[in-house]
């Protein structure tokens, strides 16, 4: 039997090698030679050099037309001519047979097919008897050949409990009608309406296709704007339809979230992050069809394919809310579930409507935007800024962590201005109040006191103090869905330096999706959660954060916090010990409880955070500098927050974010 099948094997591959050298053959014949060059031209484009290729009775310019346009029409690339034999027709010695197999990739997939076509010798050659079934074999040349496409789905993204926050819909397409317009027709007020130029809609309106019934479209406006539409229809030869189009239904709360969508690409959010997943593929049917336009044959079909829906973990009732506090500031904010690690809120402030960019905007309101000194478009969230003390609670946990100090260590009184040494020249530590008692970590925290973490970062060393701000993630790229910029501390070059980055200024400069990273392993035993924001079977939780129930009941108990969620994934377990990690809880809920944070007390809930006020400055003399304010917070339900705000100098520091944050927490 194995003899048997070895001969076999070597029948075969002889006869594979034999048919390979006919078809070799075959295909450097005359014949075959011209057959290929002909579907060479038509692979080039080169539509009027085929025509020297054949003999026909249709004319030269009937036969690019219908060869163009079939084969444009099914956009046919990549074709491939193998012949497959030669034969000398029974009734004519100078017409020979040749069948050959033709491959192309369509609007509809791959098409492949066998055919038969009849060359005849001429003096320059031989040249191909020409007609339509060239093209396709059942093809006649009063037959058509037919593109049928049918419009895939883009998936729609939706919030953790399937709210949409950006989805397929309707919006209207205004246009004109010019059979309808009359004497009356104000173009100049109608330019004025859609925000373009009298000059595009009279170019409009000249195009070579335009006739007096034809709908001219000149710009996609919202379905929601009734009192544009109303005043649109007044002009004469307006006509409004319905057309599909991307709509984000929470507009400005959610577009820099979501980014927004041209042309069914995604451009910025997570339309773009997620776009090879939400972008569906277009169904088609290539098919012939007869005189009266009945179909005769499916040449080639490919299904359709709706994009997938993305369900992320933001919550829009607390997208919304935090978007609402801060629409008229420069800032972001991020909620997280502290225990999971899902990504419940991502604002930026100011922003702007995805609809208008999905419907198309003018190059005066793209330029209005993109020159706003506010930066509306600017994903802020994304960004690093100085933290300022709200890095405070780190330093802490770091000089715990490497035994630099006790909590309980008093590191003495300074008043409010304070400098190491003479060597430091004019360079003072200042802090903006005094308190009774021990200079301890915990009234450190509670008073925001500069001085002590000045010393403290003194205390750590810089080696210990980077390699502890390293443990916490910082110069490391943090894997998430966008593209978060990397949290650093700078060179600290001196002990000036250092002492200046222990109360988070310097060099320091940190993003706040990290920043609520690092504040939830204070939350949660020592261990820092990876952020999440899609949502799946895996991460649901069972903690209910909007409702203000929780397996947990007890912030001020050692043991809260620690996940026992065998999905979570963690940046880094044990970052710091659950000891530490508790000690650091207790003093910031000191800080909202009778510190800095007082003003985010909320009755009969048990919250931890921690202020931060950042200077931006030239130097110390510098009296006109910026302020940045910060608020990270989290409470007993596993909810955290961290919101930072630009240009707070003159609204109070860090306490103009206190009464925001709180309504999040109420």
């Amino acid at each position: 039997m194995k003899k048997f099948l070895i001969v076999l094997l070597c029948i075969l591959i002889i006869a594979g090698i034999a048919i390979g050298i006919i078809v070799y053959r075959t295909n450097q014949t005359e014949p075959s030679i011209a057959l290929k060059d002909y579907f060479e031209k038509l692979s080039n484009g080169e539509y009027e050099a085929m025509y020297d290729y054949v003999i026909t009775d249709t004319s030269k310019e009937d036969f690019v037309t219908r060869i163009k346009n079939i084969y444009e029409g099914i956009e046919a690339k990549n074709i491939s001519t193998t012949v497959l034999t030669n034969t000398e027709d029974e009734d004519n010695s100078n017409i020979v047979n040749v069948t050959y197999n033709n491959s192309l990739d369509t609007i509809a997939g791959n098409m492949s097919f066998m055919n038969t076509v009849k060359l005849q010798k001429q003096d320059e050659g031989y040249k191909i008897l020409w007609n339509s079934s060239v093209i396709f074999p059942d093809l006649k040349d009063e037959y058509k050949v037919r593109v049928s496409t049918l419009d895939s789905t883009r998936g729609a993204i939706y919030d953790r409990n399937d709210i949409a926050i950006a989805k397929d819909g309707e919006a209207n397409s205004v246009g004109l009608v010019p059979g309808k317009m009359d004497d009356t027709s104000d173009l100049g007020k109608l330019a004025e309406l859609l925000g373009i130029t009298e000059d595009t809609i009279n170019n409009a309106l000249s195009a070579s296709y335009v006739k007096d019934d034809t709908f001219v479209p000149l710009r996609k406006i919202s379905k929601d704007e009734q009192d544009l539409k109303n005043q649109l229809l007044q002009i004469k030869g307006v006509l409004i339809t319905d057309i599909n189009a991307r709509i984000y239904p929470y507009k400005e709360a959610t577009s820099i979230l979501t980014g927004y969508v041209q042309d069914d690409e995604g451009k910025t959010g997570l339309e773009y992050a997620y776009n090879d997943r939400l972008k569906g593929e277009d169904g088609a049917e290539i098919y012939i069809t007869d005189e009266s336009g009945n179909k005769i044959k499916t040449l080639a079909t490919k299904e359709v394919k709706n994009g997938e829906n993305i369900k992320t973990t933001i919550d829009i009732n607390i997208q919304q809310k935090l978007y609402n506090e801060f629409k008229d500031d420069e800032g972001a904010s991020v909620a997280m579930n502290y225990n999971t690690g899902e990504v419940l809120a991502l604002v930026s402030t100011p922003s702007y409507d995805a609809n208008d960019m999905s419907l198309g905007v003018t190059d005066t309101e793209w330029n209005n935007l993109q020159n706003d000194e506010k930066k509306p478009m600017f994903n802020r969230y994304l960004a690093t800024y100085v933290p300022g003390s709200s890095l405070k609670p780190v330093v802490g946990a770091i000089g715990l962590k490497y035994n630099s100090f006790t909590a309980d260590d008093d590191f003495g009184r300074s008043g409010t201005r304070w400098q190491n040494d003479s060597s430091w020249g004019d360079l003072y530590i200042t802090t903006l109040e005094t308190y009774s008692g021990p200079a301890n970590l915990r009234n450190a925290l509670v008073y925001s006191d500069n001085i002590y973490f000045a010393k403290a970062a003194l205390k750590i060393g810089r080696s210990n103090f980077q390699k502890g701000l390293e443990d916490f993630g910082f110069n490391d790229k943090i894997s998430f869905v966008q593209d978060i910029s990397k949290s650093t501390y700078g060179s600290m070059d001196s002990d000036a330096s250092v002492a200046n980055s222990g109360y988070g200024q310097d060099q320091m400069l940190v993003n706040p999706i990290h920043m609520a990273m690092i504040y939830s392993s204070f939350a949660n035993g020592g261990n820092m959660v990876m952020p999440v924001l899609e949502r799946s079977e895996n991460n649901n939780s069972s903690t209910n954060i909007i409702n203000g129930t929780s397996s947990s009941s007890n912030l001020s108990s050692s043991s809260f916090g620690t996940s026992n969620n065998a999905s979570t994934k963690y940046y880094k377990e044990n970052v710091i010990s659950s000891e530490i990690a508790n000690t650091i809880k207790q003093d910031l809920i000191a800080v909202v409880e009778e510190g800095t944070g007082r003003a985010a007390k909320v009755e009969g809930k048990t919250i931890a955070g921690k202020t931060g006020t950042a200077e931006i400055k030239a130097d110390q003399q510098d009296k006109d500098g910026t302020e940045i304010g910060w608020f990270d917070a989290f409470d007993e339900d596993g909810l955290l927050v961290v919101s930072m705000c630009e240009n707070v100098k003159d609204k109070g520091g860090s306490h103009y974010l206190l009464p925001k944050v709180k309504t999040v927490f109420e």
